[in-house]
């Protein structure tokens, strides 16, 4: 019985379309959700002031998704860039030796250090999200990133043995072979980097704390900017609801989506 247990969880390692109804659920509804938020992100319509908060649902929901965006924009970038960077670091010998210590030394450097040059540069071109996307960009990267180098280490020499006698190479061995041995580490580095991203989403958003003679009017408008301005102008009750709001909006996403995906990833650990 555990020899076609295993069978049967090797034989499923590999990149495959969903094929549960509740796979298909999230990939029917994915799409939408990403062009819904893309575009209430860059709409540019009537926004409330930061600096004069009405406290209503609409007027938290809205800056949530304001920031969720942010965060989201910032994950799609870090995992484009962490699963390339983590192959590569895989690739030999030499690369490993030469990338790990430059990955480990790039991640010791505080991020926030540099955000007022990057905040500089942004400003020039009129696009202060990109300021603030690049900020929660550097800070998932690494979480990622290592979290991949660690799953790549985890494939037993018998699965490469095996990939090697039948000849699965380049792009097959690493659709076959690498990207479903990450899976259940690149879901456990991109909750890490989640929270990583929710943990410096007040300092990203309030932007004239670096910019010299910055004003509240240069502020992002998002849930972390509200509270920064509510806790300024001694409105506790829009600080108190924003918190509230923003604790039960995480404990949603944790409970619909990352668990989901951690049981998910279990299919495709080597036992």
């Amino acid at each position: 019985m555990r020899a076609k247990h295993h069978a049967h969880h090797r034989h499923q390692r590999g990149v495959t379309y969903p094929t549960t109804w509740w796979e298909k659920f999230y990939s029917i509804l994915l799409v939408p959700c990403l062009i819904i938020l893309a575009v209430l992100f860059f709409y540019r319509g009537p926004t409330p002031s930061p600096t004069m908060p009405v406290l209503t649902f609409g007027y938290l929901g809205f800056a949530f998704v304001q920031t969720f965006t942010r965060l989201l924009i910032a994950y799609v970038i870090s995992l484009a860039v962490a699963i390339p960077l983590g192959l590569l670091a895989d690739r030999n010998a030499l690369a490993e030796r030469l990338l790990l210590p430059l990955f480990d030394i790039v991640q010791s450097v505080p991020v926030l250090a540099f955000f007022p040059i990057i905040i500089a540069f942004f400003v020039q071109f009129g696009f202060s999200d990109g300021a603030a996307i690049f900020i929660l960009f550097l800070s998932m990267l690494w979480n990622i990133v290592f979290s991949i180098v660690s799953g790549l280490k985890t494939i037993p020499e018998d699965i490469k043995d095996a990939a090697h006698i039948f000849d699965i190479r380049g792009m097959r061995y690493t659709t076959h072979v690498l990207l479903p041995a990450i899976v259940p580490y690149l879901v456990t580095g991109s909750l890490l980097a989640w929270a990583q991203g929710w943990n410096i989403i007040i300092v990203v958003e309030v932007l004239h704390q670096y910019i010299p003679g910055g004003t509240d009017a240069q502020d992002l408008f998002g849930i972390g900017s509200v509270m920064v301005h509510a806790i300024a102008q001694g409105r506790n009750d829009i600080f108190a609801a924003s918190i509230g709001f923003l604790i039960l909006a995480i404990a949603i996403i944790n409970l619909l989506v990352w668990q989901n995906l951690l049981h998910y990833a279990e299919r495709f650990k080597f036992d």
